[in-house]
């Protein structure tokens, strides 16, 4: 799975970084993927917190490549 967060979608509302620490960090007002956090998104039980990251964002700015996509 490669994720990554559309900052022109991005509003800064820091909830991925709250839910999966490892993966996401909050920089400058946005959200970002932590560099190296690709092998941690490997992990099965951090995988579906992304999952679930990107489920719950409010702007809707984190994107899983090699996802089904979700409804929500």
């Amino acid at each position: 799975m490669k994720v990554s967060v559309d900052r022109s979608l991005c509003y800064g509302s820091a909830e991925c970084a709250h839910r999966v620490p490892a993966v996401f960090a909050f920089e400058d007002g946005y959200g970002v993927v932590r560099p190296g956090a690709a092998e941690a998104a490997e992990d099965p039980s951090v995988r579906e917190a992304v999952r679930e990251a990107a489920e719950r964002c409010p702007s809707q700015a984190v994107l899983l490549a090699g996802e089904e996509p979700f409804s929500g």
